[in-house]
């Protein structure tokens, strides 16, 4: 198979083996002489650049080609059909239609993120894990569910490494910016900056504007640079636990050019040792954009039957991931989430969650809560948040029950240890009855409960099919802990947007769930929430590149 990608910096091409496992990858790639990438100037560098490392790769091909030389060495030609930058995607699919003419050979078109995700599962051998991708204009999470890989969080503004790049343009350093953070990192010690998780989603402006006008008071640029490492990363090692914890899976894979972060790794690494699960960074050539993943991808993808005529083959800039038909994953499992365990309605003992161990006894009508401590987050950060999430879902709890929202009862506090204790409610998890008649009901209550919060001014901040727990006449929310006080209508719409992603994520028809929320919603609370909710919708950060 010959991958050819092109979604900004890199001009690439690859030929995969499917016999050896041999992947051999030749990459030219774009260096603008000051700032970000220049879109005109990527383009213009694809142009040049993609003959090259096509000629190169074709060499190899030919090289360890055992057929005779009127036969084409490659079988197909698979190349990056976005999401990226238009120009540059034009460019490469110019050329793959050429090549696979010229060939006589199939065309594929494979999107970029789930490739990402692809060559992470293939170097690994997981049979279905959760993909955090880190890369320059992204930062998502994806799951395998239904025949799709889905979008189970993802930035609400900017990707990871575009965030450390508009610091690093701002202290006058060259680009890429991240490896000099990296550097700088080593001698710095922790400041305050911005922690901003809302459930599975996340948010870099806050803490790269601090960044900025902390260096402009004058505080060590290696203090900063440690402390956008320490929080950055540790935001995206908690909502990848939060995804292990929604899904059932206990494999998770990096993906992105970020993902080529030390500190990073480390930390992930740190959390599944912590969780009992399995993590797995590919090698640094295939985090970085490389054609590489496209040719194994695109092996997979032929090995399916998925190839393109050419009529069919235009570019997207805004290939979503979950608009592929993942076709050659059929008769592979699919994440356990819903049935058995946790949520299953047989819940004593021991749970571990997302962000605390939970002692579960029904007999005793008891629930003990314990934010123990994250062996990732560096320890002050860590107490804080512990600390706060902890009193924070005390008092919202209480405040919830106040506004006929039904929440357990409260018993005791300890804050100093995180532990708070709870009178045991309802069944099971709301993610067990999904796909039950009684689903929908439960589904438009949670609507209604998150309208009656949002009308006395407060976020739920993690409201996901886990957090929900059921009872035969009742639907009870918990875990407050990511929780606020607000009057802004976006903090409300993505309240909203959050319980929707779980839906998605955990429900094997979500569609007549994600109606029945807004149903609910509508009927208690107000349609300017509902409004902007389509706005948070549509902010998918699923354009090419990587820092």
């Amino acid at each position: 198979m010959l991958g050819i990608e092109g979604t900004a910096w890199a001009a690439s091409a690859a030929v995969f083996d499917t016999e050896t496992d041999d992947v051999f990858i030749e990459t030219d790639a774009y260096e603008p002489d000051s700032g970000g990438i220049h879109p005109r100037e990527a383009a213009e560098h694809m142009h040049d650049a993609i003959p090259r490392v096509v000629e190169t790769a074709l060499a190899h091909a030919r090289e360890t080609f055992d057929g005779p030389d009127t036969e084409p060495p490659v079988d197909a030609v698979a190349f990056s059909r976005g999401p990226g930058l238009g120009p540059c995607l034009r460019t490469v699919g110019t050329a793959a239609r050429a090549l696979a003419q010229s060939l006589d050979v199939p065309l594929i078109g494979v999107n970029h993120m789930v490739a990402h995700l692809e060559i992470g599962r293939h170097t690994a051998d997981f049979d279905s894990p959760v993909c955090l991708n880190a890369s320059g204009a992204n930062a998502h999470l994806l799951a395998y569910r239904n025949g799709r890989y889905r979008v189970l969080g993802e930035t609400m503004d900017t990707g990871v490494g575009n965030a450390i790049d508009k610091f690093t343009r701002h202290v006058g350093w060259s680009h890429p910016g991240g490896p000099k953070v990296e550097e700088a990192a080593k001698d710095g010690e922790l400041i305050d900056l911005p922690y901003v998780v809302k459930g599975m989603d996340f948010s870099f402006s806050g803490s790269m504007s601090a960044a900025k006008q902390r260096y402009d008071d004058g505080v060590p640029v290696e203090d900063i640079c440690y402390s956008l490492q320490e929080t950055i990363f540790a935001m995206l090692t908690e909502v990848a636990e939060r995804a292990l914890s929604l899904t059932g899976s206990d494999e998770l894979v990096l993906g992105g050019g970020v993902g080529q972060n030390a500190r990073l790794r480390e930390m992930l690494a740190d959390m599944c040792e912590q969780r009992g699960a399995d993590f797995h960074a590919p090698e640094p050539r295939f985090l970085r954009d490389n054609a590489g993943m496209i040719a194994v991808l695109g092996a997979k993808m032929y090995e399916a039957g998925e190839t393109l005529a050419i009529e069919d083959s235009r570019v997207d800039p805004n290939f979503r991931p979950d608009q592929v038909p993942v076709t050659w994953r059929t008769d592979e499992p699919e994440l356990a989430v819903g049935r058995g365990g946790v949520g299953s309605g047989e819940e004593t003992g021991q749970v571990q969650g997302a962000e605390a161990v939970v002692d579960l006894d029904p007999t005793a009508d008891c629930v003990t809560k314990r934010r123990r401590p994250k062996a990732y987050r560096h320890p002050d950060l860590d107490e804080r948040l512990r600390t706060e999430r902890t009193r924070l879902e005390a008092r919202l709890t209480n405040l919830a029950r106040r506004e006929g929202v039904p929440t357990p009862v409260l018993s005791d506090i300890d804050p100093q240890e995180s532990v708070l204790e709870f009178a045991f409610v309802g069944d099971c998890d709301l993610r067990a009855v999904l796909d039950d008649e009684a689903g929908t009901t439960h589904v438009r209550d949670v609507g209604r409960h998150l309208a009656r919060l949002h009308r006395a001014g407060i976020v739920h901040g993690d409201p996901t099919t886990r957090n929900v727990r059921i009872a035969a006449d009742r639907t009870y929310l918990i875990d407050f802990g990511l929780g606020y006080h607000t009057d802004h209508v976006e903090d409300y719409a993505m309240d909203l947007h959050v319980f929707d992603q779980s839906l998605v994520g955990t429900a094997n028809d979500p569609e007549p769930l994600r109606e029945a929320v807004r149903e609910g919603y509508r009927e208690v609370g107000e349609e300017r929430v509902l409004e902007r909710l389509l706005d948070v919708e549509g902010r998918g950060r699923y354009v090419g590149g990587e820092s």
